[in-house]
């Protein structure tokens, strides 16, 4: 399946809070969420979960998911 890589805005301190959730084996739910929603904003159709991929050293901090797409949407 094709992979569609998301980039959400954040602010550093909220990015490094998410980012040690991920490392400790939990969730995030509400980035997931959003990272989602930006799979069906951009008209493909989620295949799987969002995957956490990590954090973005820029300004403003983003986090960064890969999700899988169906590949016969466009």
């Amino acid at each position: 399946m094709p992979l569609l890589r998301i980039e959400l805005d954040s602010d550093k301190q909220t990015a490094r809070r998410i980012l040690r959730l991920y490392q400790s084996g939990q969730l995030h739910r509400e980035s997931r969420d959003a990272a989602r929603e930006g799979v069906w904003r951009r008209g493909r159709t989620p295949a799987a979960e969002p995957v956490f991929v990590g954090i973005t050293n820029g300004e403003p901090a983003r986090l960064i998911y890969d999700v899988e797409v169906h590949p016969d949407t466009t």
